[in-house]
Formats: structure tokens, sequence, C-alpha cells
């Protein structure tokens, strides 16, 4: 093996991102990876995640907004790319301590009135435990 060779990590996600998985990418470049989620709540679902690891959204710090902006926007982009609404799409994150992966993940799910009760309640809007990007957006600001 040469010296070069990535080390498989105790990070799923990181995993994913270095091709040490099996794992179909539907978006990538320099800085954000886009695949689907392995227990989807709707039709589409997809994980748009950092390539850098970070923690979770609690960790993330100003100078992030743009890569927490950016990561919405390339979301949008695949929902549309799909053929998919905004408008019938959730978004969000897992607040901790309710993630099952530490490697910060925007979750896309659509269409959003075809999610059943128990995806509903996983990722109920706004609660303790699933955010909006919009209020992870908002403690960016310091």
């Amino acid at each position: 093996m040469s010296s070069n060779a990535i080390e498989k990590s105790n990070c799923i996600f990181c995993n994913i991102i270095n091709k040490l998985e099996n794992t179909e990418i539907l978006y990538e470049d320099e800085d954000v990876c886009v695949f689907r989620d392995i227990k989807p709540a709707s039709d589409f679902h997809i994980l748009t995640i950092p390539k850098r690891h970070i923690e979770d959204a609690k960790a993330l710090t100003p100078a992030d907004k743009n890569l927490v902006d950016r990561m919405l926007s390339i979301a949008k982009e695949q929902l549309a790319k799909n053929n998919l609404s905004i408008e019938d799409a959730r978004f969000g994150y897992h607040w901790p301590p309710f993630r099952s992966v530490k490697h910060l993940h925007l979750h896309t799910i659509a269409p959003e009135s075809k999610m059943g009760f128990i995806s509903k309640m996983i990722f109920k809007k706004d609660s303790y435990w699933f955010v909006s990007p919009e209020y992870v957006d908002s403690r960016l600001y310091k």
C-alpha cells in the first residue's frame, strides 16, 4: 500500500467523501458532497455535507456562513434538477445531541407532502432536534 493511501475514518461521511464507501455521489465540488440518505423519509431525500469534517451545526462559526449558504443553494439546485418543488420540500439539520452521524449534514426531503408520520416526527420543523437552515444561519451572526 502506498504511503499516500487514505485511511478509513471512524466517520462514515468522511469515508464517503474519500470514496472509501460504495455510495453514489450525486454532486461534488471542492467543498461539498451530495448523496442519498440511506433511510429516505420521502421519494427524494439527500444529504449535503461539507468535505471538511465539521461535527455538527453547533460547531459552526461565523467563518462558515458561506459554506452553509452554499450547501443550501446546492441542495435547492438538486431539487430543481430532479423537477421537485422547493415549496414542497423540507430542509434542516439535526441539532445535537439528536444526530446519528457526527459530521454536519443538511437534509433535503421532497416531496414534503409524501412524508409519513414517523418521518414527520424525526424531521419535525423547528423542533429541539431538527432545525431549519435559517435558524443555523441566524446563529452565525455574532
